[in-house]
C-alpha cells in the first residue's frame, strides 16, 4: 500500500457462534394464580412479562392466567387494564394480544376479610379453567400484594384446600423484602412453612434474572483466563453499584416503613455480592449454587454504622435530574416534613477466607442520583512494577472489568494499549460486549419473565433459599438499628441528580481509593 492510500476499515463487532435468542423448552400446563393482580407490580412487571413468555413459545399449551384482587371488575374490563401496560412494555399485534387475552380470568375476592368465600372463589374459577382448557392439576400462586399479606394468603390457601393438589404441583412466589428484619422474617418463614414446603416457596429477586448476572458466572467459569486471577492476589478492590434517579413516586408509605437498606441492601446487591465472590459451585444447580451463595454470607464480617466503621446513609435533597429540577424526598407527598428515612447506603465489605482476605467489596445505591445505572466493577491490581511510567501527570493505568446490568446489558473491559506515534504513551480503552447488539435480539428478555418461567419449571437455581434470607439479614440488621437509634444531623445531605453525599467518597479515599463515575461514558 503506497503512502496515503485509503485503507478500508472494518467494523468493531464480536463473532458470536450462534446469534439470536435460545428457544429453551416449554413450561408445563398450569393456571398462574396472582393475587394483588390490579396492583403495580402486576401491571408493570407480571402481565408483560408472562404475555412475553407466549410471544416467545415458552408458556405451555394449556396454561390460564387468573387474576385476582378487591376491585369490583368483571373479565373485560381487567383485559382491557392489562392490554394497556402489556402494548406499552411489548411490541406486539391485537392478534396476538387477543388470543393471550382469551386465557385471561379475573376473581374479584377479598382474601383477607372475607376469606372463606374469597378462597371458594378463587378454587371455582381454577376447576372452571381446568375443565374448558384441559389443564393438569398444576398451580403458581403469586403473591403481588404487600409483605403483611403473605402468611395470611398462604394460610388461606393451605385451610382452602387450594394448596393441596390431588395430582399435579403447587408452588408460592413471594416478593421482596422478606420480613423487615431477621426474626421477622424467621417468623414469617415458619409460617409459611406451614403450609408450603421450602421446595414449594420461590422468593423472587428480580435481579438474578438478569442476563448479565447469569452471565457473570458463565464468564468467570467457562472462561480460563479469567478463575486463577479472580482471587486477592490479583483483585485490588469490587464495587457493586445500583443507582436509580427516580425518586419514590407514590410509595412514601412504603418506604417510609422500609427505606434504602431495607429496599436495596438487604437483597439486591448481597445477591450481586453472592454472584461476584462465591466459589465454583459443583454444578450449575439450585442446590449446589445456593450452597455457594450463603458460604459468601457466612464470610461477611460483622460492621457497624457510621464511616469509621463501613456505613454511610443519605437522604436526597432538591436538585436537577436530566436538566428538570425535582423536589427533595421530604418534599414528596406522603413524606413527613422531618423524615429521618434513608434514601442512600453505601458499605464496605469484608470477607474473611481464603479468596478475598483482605479485598474490599464497596456496596452503594440510592435514589435520585446522577443516572439510573447498575454494574459490578472488578478493580484489578496494577502491575507489580511499572514499566510504563505515566507522563503528563496521568494516573497508573488500571484494569478494570464491568458488568452491566442496568440500563443496557452487557461487558466492559478496561485495558492498557498504546496510542499510536513515535513515543510510548499508554491510554486506556475499552472493549465493549452488548448483549441486544452482539446476539441480534432487538428486544433482549425481562428478567421478570426469565424467573417466572424457571418457576413454572420447578427450578429453583435463581431465586433465595431462606437460610441464604436469614444470614442477609444478620448483616444488615445491625446498620438499621444503629441508624434508628441515632438519628442524622445533616439530612438531607445530597442533591437530587449527584453521585451521593460526600461521607460516601470518604468511605473510599480512608482507603484510597475513589468511586467510579456515574456519567454515562465515563472510564473511571
Amino acid at each position: 500500500m503506497t503512502q496515503g492510500a485509503s485503507r478500508e476499515r472494518r467494523p468493531v463487532m464480536l463473532d458470536v457462534e450462534e446469534a439470536g435468542m435460545r428457544r429453551g423448552r416449554r413450561a408445563d400446563s398450569c393456571a398462574i394464580v396472582i393475587f394483588g393482580a390490579s396492583g403495580d407490580l402486576a401491571r408493570r412487571e407480571l402481565f408483560p412479562s408472562l404475555f412475553e413468555l407466549y410471544m416467545k413459545g415458552l408458556l405451555p399449551a394449556a396454561f390460564a392466567v387468573i387474576g385476582v384482587a378487591r376491585e369490583q371488575l368483571d373479565d373485560d374490563q381487567f383485559r382491557q387494564r392489562m392490554r394497556e401496560n402489556v402494548m406499552k412494555a411489548v411490541t406486539c399485534d391485537e392478534g396476538d394480544w387477543n388470543e393471550f387475552a382469551s386465557r385471561i380470568g379475573y376473581v374479584q375476592a377479598d382474601v383477607v376479610a372475607a376469606a372463606e368465600e374469597g378462597y371458594a372463589a378463587v378454587s371455582e374459577r381454577f376447576e372452571q379453567v381446568r375443565a374448558e382448557l384441559a389443564l393438569d392439576d398444576n398451580v403458581l400462586f403469586h403473591l403481588a400484594v404487600p409483605p403483611s399479606l403473605f402468611s395470611t394468603i398462604a394460610s388461606g390457601l393451605g385451610s382452602s384446600g387450594l394448596a393441596t393438589p390431588r395430582s399435579g404441583w403447587r408452588r408460592l412466589v413471594v416478593e421482596k423484602p422478606f420480613g423487615t428484619n431477621r426474626e421477622s422474617a424467621r417468623e414469617l418463614d415458619v409460617q409459611l412453612r406451614q403450609v408450603f414446603d421450602e421446595e414449594q416457596i420461590y422468593r423472587v429477586d428480580h435481579f438474578l434474572g438478569k442476563e448479565t448476572v447469569q452471565n457473570m458466572l458463565v464468564f468467570r467459569f467457562a472462561n480460563p483466563a479469567y478463575e486463577p486471577v479472580w482471587n486477592r492476589n490479583y483483585i485490588d478492590h469490587v464495587q457493586i453499584t445500583v443507582a436509580e434517579d427516580i425518586g419514590i413516586g407514590t410509595r412514601a408509605n412504603f418506604y417510609e416503613q422500609t427505606g434504602v437498606v431495607r429496599d436495596m441492601l438487604q437483597n439486591h446487591l448481597l445477591q450481586l455480592l453472592c454472584m461476584t465472590a462465591m466459589e465454583p459451585p459443583v454444578r450449575f444447580d439450585a442446590a449446589s449454587l445456593r450452597d455457594e451463595t450463603v458460604k459468601v454470607l457466612a464470610a461477611v464480617r460483622p460492621i457497624a454504622a457510621g464511616i469509621d466503621s463501613g456505613a454511610v446513609r443519605g437522604q436526597y435533597g432538591a436538585g436537577s435530574v436530566g436538566g428538570e429540577p425535582v423536589a427533595g424526598y421530604r418534599d414528596e407527598k406522603g413524606v413527613p416534613d422531618d423524615s429521618l428515612t434513608s434514601t442512600y447506603a453505601a458499605v464496605r465489605l469484608m470477607l474473611d477466607n481464603w479468596r478475598w482476605a483482605g479485598v474490599p467489596f464497596y456496596l452503594r445505591t440510592g435514589k435520585r442520583m446522577t443516572r439510573k445505572l447498575t454494574e459490578v466493577a472488578i478493580h484489578f491490581k496494577p502491575t507489580p512494577y511499572v514499566m510504563f511510567p505515566p507522563e503528563d501527570g496521568r494516573a497508573v493505568h488500571q484494569s478494570v472489568l464491568v458488568f452491566e446490568l442496568q440500563p443496557d446489558e452487557g461487558i466492559v473491559q478496561a485495558l492498557g494499549a498504546k496510542q499510536p506515534g513515535p513515543d510510548l504513551a499508554v491510554r486506556t480503552v475499552t472493549m465493549r460486549f452488548d448483549y441486544a447488539e452482539a446476539f441480534g435480539v432487538e428486544e433482549p428478555p425481562s428478567a421478570y419473565a426469565w424467573l417466572l418461567l424457571d418457576a413454572m419449571q420447578g427450578d429453583q437455581t435463581l431465586f433465595a433459599r431462606s437460610d441464604w434470607v436469614d444470614r442477609a439479614w444478620q448483616i444488615v440488621d445491625p446498620i438499621v438499628e444503629r441508624w434508628s437509634k441515632e438519628g442524622p444531623s445533616d439530612f438531607p445531605n445530597y442533591e437530587a441528580g449527584s453521585a451521593g453525599p460526600q461521607a460516601a467518597d470518604r468511605l473510599l479515599a480512608r482507603d484510597g481509593r475513589k468511586w467510579r463515575k456515574l456519567e454515562a461514558g465515563e472510564l473511571a
